[in-house]
């Protein structure tokens, strides 16, 4: 289908990719299938895809294979688990991973994933660098492009966090949306369930340690003492309190 939003399956099982780039290309999308680490990186090199469905069952293991897509690229991945181990779930979150599910997984649930991840990379949280940049804003709704962070600065339009030496600092697209979501309400108590939807991550039995990951993942990046935390603080009992000039309130 031209046009059509790219999804590269990764399963060393033929017969279970088989059935999920058949039932995704019955859905719209154009599917290349892997095998394996390496003929994802073959594909990742001939075109950047939209998004990446990563069964971590596979022989390079796939959370060694997470951790190489999110260091070189900002491609969404649902990452799929045969265990649905918790630590399996937590450890991939921590190494970018931005949905998750069971296998063997419900197809049309797997899809909804897939369309909500990329609706939101359509709405410029964690575009894939496939695809065109989103369209210009009207105006006024660009009052703030960017917003300190501690050590770094968020350049809401590239989604970029930046040091004060303009050097980038990657960001998975969850993460993203996390600062988003805290510079959108400074000052206020943003609940863990809250930031679950923001974070796209919404497993009930996970979602408090799921949170508390990313949250320790994005205070390395931008608290001037991420031991002793100032910007992004916990609210005991309440969630979770962005304070721009790192002061209690």
């Amino acid at each position: 289908m031209s046009g059509a939003q790219h999804i590269v399956v990764v399963d060393n099982e033929a017969s279970a990719r088989e059935i999920v780039g058949n039932y995704l290309r019955m859905h719209g999308f154009a599917v290349t299938l892997c095998d394996g680490g390496r003929s994802l990186c073959a594909a990742i090199a001939a075109q950047t895809p939209d998004l990446i469905v990563l069964d971590l069952n596979i022989p390079e293991g796939g959370l060694s294979v997470m951790r190489d897509i999110k260091q070189r690229t900002r491609v969404p991945v649902v990452m799929l688990t045969a265990t649905a181990s918790p630590i399996d779930r937590v450890v991939g979150l921590e190494l970018g991973a931005d949905d998750y599910l069971a296998k063997p997984c419900e197809l049309r649930e797997l899809v909804a994933r897939v369309r909500s991840l990329l609706r939101r990379s359509a709405q410029g949280l964690g575009a894939s660098p496939s695809r065109a940049p989103p369209a210009t804003p009207a105006p006024a709704a660009r009052q703030r492009t960017t917003v300190r962070f501690g050590t770094k600065r968020l350049d809401l339009d590239a989604r970029a966090l930046c040091d004060d030496h303009n050097n980038e600092h990657p960001l998975t697209a969850s993460e993203f949306m996390l600062l988003k979501a805290f510079a959108d309400n400074p000052k206020r108590v943003l609940s863990r369930e809250r930031l679950l939807d923001f974070a796209n991550a919404r497993d009930p039995k996970v979602f408090d340690r799921a949170i508390d990951v990313r949250i320790t993942r994005i205070r390395r990046k931008i608290e001037p003492d991420p031991a002793h935390p100032s910007i992004i603080r916990t609210v005991r009992g309440a969630g979770y309190l962005f304070t721009p000039d790192g002061r209690e309130s």
